[in-house]
């Protein structure tokens, strides 16, 4: 058999045949597995394999990897398909393939990798591989589930607004604080960048929704949300840390984190949120947004924005809350002053 080329999300998968005869008559889930051709390169010119290295695609390679949807606002819109189609595309460099819907400016002129299917996985029964809690614990969310650690929400105003960068810094600033920091990665689109970053940075355990078998969480049942958080919640919690960072992908008005925010069953295990903007503008809005559907847990503005003493400026005029940049971030007295909930502190 030709050489297959795994794809990060089909870490898990070990024996599998290749099915042709479903490729026209099989109507993909997300989560199900195939093996594609490369036919063009476009965006993605590597995937990202189960061991972290971002492999070289050329045309002619094959590839094993798993339908999903995707929203990145600064990249790629895309579906799992309602129908076979004659070719398919690469939405994410961690796995994820589907049918490009909208394209960022910026990659009009270089499309997607184009492939086309070879066949589906199957296993021994001929049934279609699909990843979601393939292979990995699965903890079914209810009312009672419970904590030890205290919870951090680290959400933005959009993709690329500081929201990883604040969750890595802040999990250094709590280990400079002497406490046990872990972190998820509760949504987004598989590629282990986010979750490698804040395991640099010192969080003692890190998990991302692909560690249960989800190439994205996009377009999620709230179900399946609930679920992920409760598995990896089962997980982070066999060390006992004293706070868990939670990070959810894009912007405050994206599906997943709008559904999230709202679900008082979610939120009644949030302690504390802290909230990343690119700009000025965003910030007063997104505050506003934060403290009407979740009360008073916002502690405090992080993110990009940051990075200018102008913009700084600017938001202390507008808000009235500390705004933390990176070397606050790691700044074990400020945090244990403000996660203490004393929010006088002048930062």
């Amino acid at each position: 058999m030709k050489k297959i080329k795994k794809s990060l999300m089909t870490q898990y998968i070990g024996q599998y045949e290749i099915d042709r005869s479903k490729n026209d008559i099989h109507l993909p889930q997300a989560g199900d597995v195939a093996v594609f051709e490369v036919i063009k390169i476009g965006k993605h010119k590597r995937m990202q394999e189960p061991s972290g290295k971002n492999r070289n695609l050329y045309p002619g390679d094959w590839v094993l990897a798993p339908f999903g949807n995707r929203y990145a606002t600064g990249q790629f819109e895309g579906y799992v398909p309602s129908k076979p189609q004659e070719t398919y595309h690469i939405l994410g460099q961690g796995g994820a393939i589907g049918i490009l819907k909208t394209t960022h400016s910026r990659w009009l002129n270089v499309g997607p990798t184009e492939l086309k299917l070879v066949g589906y996985a199957v296993d021994a029964g001929k049934k279609v591989i699909n990843t979601r809690f393939y292979n990995t614990p699965y903890t079914e969310f209810t009312k009672s589930l419970h904590s030890k650690a205290r919870i951090i929400l680290s959400v933005g105003s959009s993709m690329d607004s500081g929201k990883t960068t604040t969750a890595g810094y802040l999990a250094k600033g709590l280990k400079n604080a002497g406490h046990t920091v872990n972190y998820l990665k509760l949504t987004g689109t598989v590629y282990s960048k986010d979750k490698d970053f804040v395991e640099d940075l010192g969080a003692d355990r890190v998990l991302d929704f692909s560690d249960f078998g989800f190439p994205s969480t996009y377009k999620c049942h709230i179900r399946e949300l609930l679920d992920i958080f409760a598995s990896a919640m089962v997980e982070l919690e066999k060390n006992n840390p004293d706070f868990i960072i939670i990070e959810i992908a894009d912007g405050l008005y994206q599906r997943e984190t709008e559904i999230l925010l709202n679900h008082p069953l979610f939120m009644a295990h949030v302690d504390h949120i802290i909230f990343s903007c690119g700009d000025s503008m965003g910030v007063p809005t997104g505050v506003q947004i934060l403290e009407a559907t979740c009360g008073n847990r916002l502690f405090a503005v992080a993110g990009l924005f940051t990075a200018s003493p102008l913009l700084i400026s600017e938001v202390h005029q507008k808000i009235n809350l500390p705004i933390l940049n990176l070397e606050s971030l790691q700044d074990a007295i400020i945090l244990d002053a403000l996660l203490q909930e004393d929010l006088d502190i002048a930062v």
